[in-house]
């Protein structure tokens, strides 16, 4: 799910309910997005009512993406959102009517009323202008318009709304806050990724339009967020209620036209501090299946794995599955069955004096349904990102990761993500449902939303 630079534009458009922008008549098609299976969970006591739990569905391969399912509307209805930490805002195809809208959604088209329509003049409309250098609304009392435009060439274009968005908290109690969302009604695919059918996308960044900032300034939440990916779906929580003992944390720096979770600079340490590629920025980012690294880590990592599988392995050129593979001695099922021929180390991220992230190599390799191994770490100079280095989806599996932003700071530790730490009963509002069959031959090999490096 190439990196995203996300511009939010302000097009003055005519709106009547179905209110395409005749400005946008060159704008796009389509649309890109991501993510499929869950886990049980337990809660602590006391039962907090300040915590939301969501199963997770999806996998990195072969689906490339993660999503859960949020009811939005009156009356509620269910909506397959990808979950994205590096942008803010949630959106949703819509039907208003849609000029072009991704094929095959697992669910209608969202239709607001008019009285949805969120004006020039709300706050929401203010605080999403003063985020993003767009141009300034004509009236008042116009609808505020919004334009994504991401690196690999996607794109939504829409408009504002605010609608009813039903939470169900860990304790049993409902609340249905009326949330700002985008409309999506003109979607351009990328160019380079596939597109998975999702409904939308849910904005989980740093910034003031993002899902956790609405719902913690609506007093229902703490300003916290975490997920657990695993190889048969997850979790994820808001609030702070869930929280295990044992993270290890690092504080979150932010750059100001940034609105995604990075940590600050990190070292890189391959084959046990024998080689150190340090300062590398990085940032953490739900949307992205892979994890991605500048020329200076990512060749030297190629060279570590390469020297790994020498012997035993052989590059299998004709596996396009991911731009390295490499084949075995028999068809693999997993990554832990390479380990019978070759042993990986695990790569090291350290973060200031003490955090480290360690990624096994079931975090930066995959099994092909060729039954080759590949490199799941990208070479991220060559898709545009310059020296940003994003750890995707395939590094945070089976890790708790914890986005603070009350405190500043994120958090991560081991986790059986089909199982919500410490807890006593299952409490799931969302219900995923079987939707393998939809999620067939899904691949999102490009990363999320970047705003200032690009």
């Amino acid at each position: 799910m190439a990196a995203k630079a996300l511009m939010l534009l302000l097009c003055a458009v005519v709106l009547s309910l179905g209110f395409p922008p005749s400005c946008s008549q060159q704008q796009q098609q389509q649309q890109q997005q991501r993510r499929q299976p869950f886990a049980g969970n337990k809660l602590p006591n006391p039962i907090s009512s300040s915590t939301a739990v969501f199963k997770v569905n999806g996998n990195v391969y072969p689906h490339g993406v993660y999503y859960v399912t949020v009811y939005i509307g009156d009356p509620p209805k269910p909506y397959y959102l990808d979950i994205d930490t590096g942008s803010d805002l949630t959106w949703l195809q819509c039907d208003a009517p849609c000029i072009s809208c991704t094929p095959g959604l697992p669910h209608p088209l969202y239709k607001p009323r008019k009285r949805n329509i969120v004006p020039c003049k709300d706050t929401a409309c203010q605080s999403l202008h003063s985020q993003h250098p767009y141009p300034p609304c004509i009236n008042d009392d116009d609808q505020c318009d919004y334009q994504i435009e991401y690196a690999d060439q996607a794109s939504s274009l829409g408009v504002l709304v605010r609608d009813s968005f039903l939470l169900q908290f860990a304790n049993g109690s409902i609340s249905r806050p009326y949330l700002v969302l985008g409309c999506g009604y003109d979607q351009k695919s990328s160019t380079v990724a596939s597109h998975a059918p999702l409904d939308g996308v849910l904005g989980v960044g740093l910034g003031k339009s993002s899902m956790m900032s609405q719902l913690s300034g609506h007093g229902l939440i703490k300003n916290v967020f975490a997920h657990c990916f695993g190889p048969k779906g997850g979790y994820l929580f808001f609030g702070d209620g869930l929280i295990p003992r044992g993270v290890t944390w690092t504080p979150l720096t932010r750059n100001k036209d940034m609105h995604s979770a990075s940590p600050g600079p990190a070292n890189l340490i391959l084959e046990r501090s024998s080689n150190v590629i340090k300062d590398l920025t990085v940032v953490f980012d739900s949307g992205s299946s892979y994890t991605y690294f500048s020329d200076r880590a990512y060749k030297p990592v190629v060279s570590t794995v390469t020297r790994g599988l020498s012997g035993k392995f052989k590059e299998a050129l004709e596996d396009k599955t991911l731009p390295l593979c490499w084949k075995g001695p028999k068809r693999l099922k997993s990554v832990a069955e390479m380990n019978k021929y070759a042993k990986l180390m695990p790569l090291v991220l350290g973060f200031g004096k003490k955090a480290q992230l360690e990624i096994p190599p079931e975090n930066y390799l995959i099994v092909s349904d060729q039954g080759n191994v590949c490199l799941g770490i990208l070479n991220g100079t060559e898709m545009g990102l310059n020296d940003l280095n994003i750890i995707g989806d395939v590094s945070m599996q089976n890790l708790i990761v914890i986005y603070d932003n009350e405190n500043r700071q994120i958090g991560w530790i081991p986790a059986d993500c089909d199982r919500l730490h410490n807890a006593e009963e299952t409490i799931f509002y969302s219900n995923g449902g079987d939707d393998e069959g939809f999620l067939q031959g899904i691949s999102r090999p490009y990363p999320s939303t970047w705003e200032s490096y690009l």
